[in-house]
């Protein structure tokens, strides 16, 4: 079932609304996702709502360019990113919606590792 949640980075500078389901959360073993310690939500942009302009976040990409790692230039959180097998959805930092049970998360596993 889809709830709404406010997010935002660790200083607050970042901030942002997501409508989505915690049960279609995932876990992407690739680099970048194990060394953040990401835990992702594939959200429509008709679900996500930034709060905080584009501008003011800072972006890093790797590899083949198209996905886009949106960071705070102020504490470096990884509130979310625009995935590179889904370039269209925002893929929202589950770790980063304010007043949420990391318990009642239960992500499935994908293989982003395994893409060329």
């Amino acid at each position: 079932m889809k709830s709404s949640y406010l997010g935002s980075c660790h200083c607050g500078a970042v901030r942002f609304r997501a409508t989505l389901d915690l049960d279609e959360s995932i876990v992407c073993d690739c680099t970048i996702c194990v060394r953040k310690g990401n835990i992702a939500n594939r959200v429509e942009d008709t679900d996500f709502e930034l709060l905080t302009p584009l501008e003011e976040l800072e972006v890093y990409r790797f590899n083949k360019k198209i996905a886009r790692h949106y960071f705070c230039r102020h504490c470096g959180i990884h509130p979310f990113h625009r995935p590179r097998t889904m370039p269209h959805l925002w893929a929202v930092n589950v770790r980063c919606l304010e007043n949420l049970d990391m318990q009642d998360v239960t992500p499935r596993q994908v293989h982003g590792s395994q893409l060329d």
